[in-house]
């Protein structure tokens, strides 16, 4: 085992992993290092992909176990349904998908060490020191890529703060015949945030939300009409808002360690494939180059911001929003969005990785005034 790699990754998820093949094929010395013993497991996403997203991971279809072309919005007796007319998500085994992610970075170079903590690092002898199947060890890096997920071991070890929210989420899976096309989203069933359905097979679908207060007790609730039929239970955490910075000293944070989730729909996957690219082009080239001066790692964060970062700040301005909204308002909301012009307008722009372009259309709509006042209306008491 080598003692000395141009860059360890760690975490063996798609963020982590994505990073990993990359700097692998680029020839240099790659370190994967993750703590599960099973690579995807336990399972902590609801496994909805957009079009997008299950591109980036550059994966054959083999985890794929159902395609949704639009969804259906309830909140109390209003409903508003929308359809592209095409596959514009992907329903996947995210074990079955984060497996074939790492074999991938195996089979581009990279060194993978399962069952393995991070237990400290080094800036002064920029050293990483493990934990795991082969006992206590140090491993010297020229570049750190912290991939480490929401509770990121390595941000909290240099001393990064942490994400300004955390989500808690809950989900199980569900005997039940379902439609296999719409995934369903009940916003009141979660006031801090939503929950969903998501269609598996005609006779499977996943059920969950996610929140910050009384999670266990909404989720119980949401639940209730199905619980005989529950199994796999599963909880994840997701942090959004990101961090004040994600860069140091020859390390680069990337993905939900970054809280790079996106705080309209808390999925991670897309965002943090995308920082991956940009972290693994960073650390090759600072070593190309010889170059680990704060202002090079900087570069990585610019690079993400000019990216995505604008998506990011733009949906978590409308998550505080979303926060103050009543139930009363939700529903009305979602009446006012169920009008035919309106719909038709999410059906062609709705884009769950980069709303902004639909969020601006639709603020540029006249028949969207009333539930741009309750929204408005919500935002004063933001500032109370």
């Amino acid at each position: 085992m080598n003692r000395k790699y141009d860059v360890i990754v760690v975490g063996g998820g798609p963020t982590g992993s994505t990073a990993a093949r990359i700097c692998a094929k680029s020839g240099l010395s790659t370190l994967l290092v993750e703590e599960q013993a099973h690579i995807g497991y336990p399972v902590q996403c609801a496994g909805l992909l957009s079009n997008s997203a299950f591109t980036e991971c550059e994966v054959s279809d083999s985890s794929v176990l159902n395609m949704v072309s639009g969804a259906d919005v309830l909140a109390g007796k209003a409903m508003c349904s929308f359809d592209a007319g095409r596959d514009m998500a992907y329903v996947v085994d995210r074990g079955a998908l984060d497996h074939e992610m790492i074999t991938a970075s195996a089979d581009a170079g990279a060194d993978i060490r399962l069952k393995t903590i991070a237990s400290a690092v080094s800036r002064t002898s920029r050293s990483l020191y493990l934990k795991g199947l082969y006992g206590k060890e140090q491993i010297e890096y020229s570049m750190l890529i912290a991939a480490d997920g929401p509770r990121s071991s390595i941000s909290r070890m240099i001393g990064i703060p942490r994400a300004p929210v955390y989500l808690s989420g809950l989900q199980c899976d569900v005997a039940c015949s379902t439609p296999t096309e719409h995934v369903r989203i009940f916003p009141n069933a979660a006031p801090d945030f939503f929950g969903w359905m998501i269609p598996i097979h005609p006779e499977r679908t996943r059920i969950g939300l996610c929140g910050i207060h009384q999670v266990q007790e909404l989720f119980q609730k949401f639940i209730q009409p199905y619980k005989k039929a529950c199994t796999h239970f599963v909880s994840g955490t997701i942090p959004l808002g990101t961090l004040n910075r994600t860069y140091d000293d020859r390390i680069l944070i990337a993905g939900d360690a970054a809280a790079m989730a996106k705080p309209t729909s808390g999925g991670g996957v897309y965002t943090g494939i995308r920082a991956a690219r940009h972290a693994a082009r960073v650390a090759t080239e600072a070593i190309e180059q010889s170059d680990y001066s704060i202002q090079k790692m900087k570069t990585y964060e610019h690079s993400w911001k000019a990216d995505f970062g604008h998506e990011i700040r733009k949906g978590f301005y409308m998550y505080t929003i979303r926060q103050q909204v009543s139930i009363q308002d939700m529903e009305r909301i979602i009446e006012i969005m169920a009008e035919p012009k309106i719909r038709e307008i999410i059906s062609k722009k709705g884009d769950i990785d980069r709303p902004s372009r639909l969020i601006t259309s639709l603020m540029q709509n006249p028949l969207m005034i009333p539930a741009w006042y309750l929204m408005g209306k919500s935002w004063l008491k933001t500032l109370i």
